[in-house]
């Protein structure tokens, strides 16, 4: 067993884990932050993206050794101090960018980290950011156009499909 140390969600936590511990499981299993979901566990799915020192992360792809010392920022940490929705959750429910939910808190981290790179992108550079993460539900129209509009862009432009 090895003593991981880390900053999730503003929090100094640590504990023990085996070498093998993937980020996710160290996540779900240990701090109970069910939040992040493991959907495939081979890093085609993008469920279970996390914040690493501020860069996004298949947390079922790193080892939870790897984050010792690191700032990790779960979908539980992207809510307003005040505890309400953020810019990008709140766009995802007043556009219905979810439906079964499943792939919604990858879906929210990837979008806060194209946007902190990229604050106007366009609908083809949303749809090429996302390439990485499966939504089964939504057919990704309903996304992009929260992702579009949480960056403050008018979202009417973007044809049904």
């Amino acid at each position: 067993m090895t003593k991981v140390s880390m900053t999730v969600n503003g929090k100094s936590v640590s504990g023990n884990v085996e070498g093998r511990t993937l980020l996710s499981a160290f996540l779900r299993e240990d701090l109970k932050l069910t939040g992040t979901h493991v959907g495939c566990d081979t890093s085609q799915c993008g469920a279970c993206v996390v914040h690493v020192n501020g860069e996004a992360v298949k947390a079922c792809t790193m080892l939870a050794g790897e984050a010792d010392g690191a700032d990790v920022t779960t979908i539980e940490g992207m809510a307003n101090d005040d505890g309400s929705l953020n810019a990008i959750q709140q766009a995802f429910q007043d556009h219905h960018g979810l439906q079964c939910g499943f792939c919604t808190p990858g879906m929210v981290m990837s979008a806060a980290s194209l946007l902190k790179d990229n604050p106007k992108p366009s609908e083809g550079e949303i749809r090429e950011y996302l390439e990485g993460n499966i939504c089964r539900c939504t057919g990704y129209h309903n996304i992009v156009k929260a992702i579009m509009a949480a960056s403050g862009q008018d979202v009417s432009a973007i044809a049904a499909e």
